[in-house]
């Protein structure tokens, strides 16, 4: 039979055959047996975690109170519980309750306290925050960076703007703030830098001014107090200098606009004007006799011929009242006086047709001239003569299209008509 051992139950022990209650009392220890099972073979309880010791049971609790892999609480009372040869290195660097004394300061602390204590302590040496270089003890560092530091932040005391305290020197130099003396010394207080241009300008008394009509030419130059009357003494001076002034300007202007009207000059040899709004300007020809359109002049080429083409819409001379009548004149260029004369080129004057090509070929009207050399409008021009000088009617068609033909096909189209005139130049002279 196995043997079982003993059962207790409340406080009872039973017999582990017949669960009997047993009189504890009545049971005696076997010292025989006993020595029997203390002189059995064992290997340590702790084998499988790598403990390699081996012996009689009567050993063990001698072994386990050396063993490195048994289990025992941290002396420090510190709640862990770790294998006893792990326990040097939690008992020196681990343990919240170990004693620690700080290296800088010689204070002695908890290991839980030393923690917090790390990085605050008030006699650690340390570099400035500001990176200026210095070194001291943690509590100098505030006094240090507030007062010391050469790299510590601080307000310019006229602008507010922050700044390093090594820079501030030369900031003043510049700060628009700053106050600065008047240099005509005309007794104002110190002046903030930025004020100064309008503190010379609107408020010091002793600055000079030049005279209000300088662009006119006069050069006077007196103190703010004494402009008013030499306004007064010199009204009549300044009037005539305006008129100068204002001619010269006109003059000017003048030049500029003849510039501007040469540089928007076609220069190819092609005209192409559209005269839109055709119907009124129809009706505005026929309540006008020989009410003549004039194109913008256009060069036959680079540093050529300058030519205008001008159109009588309700025609001129024998085409008068039934016919559109075109014409070209020579006009004053700026590169006369470099080119052959009389003008001699061959001339073509076209009505487009404005009809879509891709539903039917258009048919402009055309005709082409040679300018008569022995016409005087042919000859080199005078510098007078002009765009609206009636005396320089141009050489053309006073019956170029009847006004029948002219509604026949597209030449009329969204209210507007195109003219053509082009000139042939040869290409010796081109080149």
């Amino acid at each position: 039979m196995t043997p079982s051992p003993l059962s207790c139950s409340e406080g009872v022990f039973k017999c582990p055959e017949d669960q009997l209650p047993l009189d504890y009392a009545k049971i005696y220890p076997d010292p025989e047996l006993e020595a029997q099972v203390l002189s059995l073979a064992i290997r340590c309880i702790h084998s499988e975690e790598g403990c390699r010791w081996s012996g009689l049971i009567k050993h063990l609790q001698a072994h386990l109170g050396t063993c490195g892999f048994n289990v025992i609480p941290c002396p420090n009372r510190c709640s862990a519980k770790l294998s006893r040869r792990d326990l040097p290195e939690h008992v020196q660097h681990g343990c919240p309750k170990r004693r620690v004394k700080c290296e800088f300061c010689a204070s002695d602390f908890t290991g839980e306290a030393f923690e917090g204590h790390q990085g605050t302590c008030p006699q650690e040496s340390v570099y400035c925050e500001n990176k200026c270089g210095a070194r001291m003890m943690r509590r100098l560092l505030s006094q240090h960076a507030l007062t010391e530091c050469p790299k510590r932040t601080q307000p310019c005391t006229y602008c507010s703007k922050e700044f390093v305290f090594d820079t501030i020197q030369n900031h003043q130099y510049q700060c628009p703030r700053y106050p600065v003396p008047c240099p005509n010394q005309c007794g104002t207080p110190s002046i903030a830098r930025e004020d100064m241009p309008t503190h010379l300008k609107e408020s010091c008394s002793t600055a000079m001014l030049l005279c209000p009509f300088k662009e006119a030419g006069c050069k006077h130059r007196c103190p703010k107090l004494a402009m008013g009357r030499h306004l007064e003494e010199s009204t009549k001076v300044h009037l005539g200098m305006v008129c100068v002034l204002v001619s010269r300007q006109r003059q000017e202007i003048l030049e500029l606009r003849r510039d501007l009207e040469e540089l928007s000059v076609s220069s190819n040899g092609t005209l192409i004007w559209k005269i839109s709004d055709y119907t009124r300007k129809l009706q505005e020809a026929k309540a006008r006799s020989n009410y003549e359109f004039f194109s913008p002049p256009f060069y036959t080429h680079k540093y050529g011929y300058k030519l205008q083409v001008s159109a009588f819409l309700n025609g001129n001379g024998s085409g008068e009242s039934s016919h559109l009548s075109v014409y070209i004149r020579v006009l004053p260029g700026e590169y006369d006086n470099l080119l052959e004369w009389p003008f001699s080129y061959r001339v073509t004057f076209s009505l487009l047709d404005q009809s879509d090509p891709s539903l039917s070929k258009p048919q402009h009207i055309t005709e082409t001239f040679h300018p008569d050399p022995n016409w005087k409008n042919f000859q080199k021009p005078g510098a007078s003569r002009s765009s609206l000088d009636e005396s320089t009617l141009g050489f053309g068609y006073p019956k170029f299209i009847s006004h029948e033909d002219i509604k026949k096909r597209n030449y009329v189209r969204d209210n507007a008509i195109f003219i053509k005139a082009s000139v042939e130049i040869p290409q010796k002279i081109l080149a």
